[in-house]
C-alpha cells in the first residue's frame, strides 16, 4: 500500500511559477511510474507528466517546454515545477503512483491561475 501526500498548490498570477511536491511512503522498492495527473470540473481527469524509475519523462503536449516533473527516490519524493502558467492550467492536480502493477492515487490540490 502506497500512501501520497501532495503540497504546493495554490492561487498564481498568469505567467507565474509554483512547485507541486507529492511524499510517497508505504513502498518497500522504487516506484515504478510517478505522476501528475489534473481535472478541470466537467472533464476528465488528464496526465500531466509522469516518470519512472529509469527516468524516463513524458509531458503532455500542452505542457512541454513549461513544466519539469522529477523525483527523488532517497527521499520517496516527485515534484512538478510549472513555469509560464496560464488560466488554462487552473485544476485540481493528482499525484499518482504505479507500484507492483497497482495505482496510488493522492488528494487533490488546486491550482488556480488567475488575476
Amino acid at each position: 500500500q502506497v500512501q501520497l501526500v501532495p503540497s504546493g498548490g495554490g492561487l498564481v498570477q498568469p505567467g507565474g511559477s509554483l512547485r507541486l511536491s507529492c511524499a510517497a511512503s508505504g513502498s518497500r522498492f522504487s516506484i515504478d511510474v510517478m505522476g501528475w495527473y489534473r481535472r478541470v470540473p466537467g472533464k476528465q481527469r488528464e496526465l500531466v507528466a509522469s516518470i519512472t524509475s529509469d527516468g524516463s519523462i513524458n509531458y503532455a503536449d500542452s505542457v512541454k517546454g513549461r513544466f519539469t516533473i522529477s523525483r527523488d527516490d532517497a527521499k520517496n519524493m516527485v515534484y512538478l515545477q510549472m513555469n509560464s502558467l496560464k488560466a488554462e492550467d487552473t485544476a485540481v492536480y493528482y499525484c499518482n503512483a504505479k507500484y507492483g502493477g497497482v495505482g496510488y492515487w493522492g488528494q487533490g490540490t488546486q491550482v488556480t491561475v488567475s488575476s
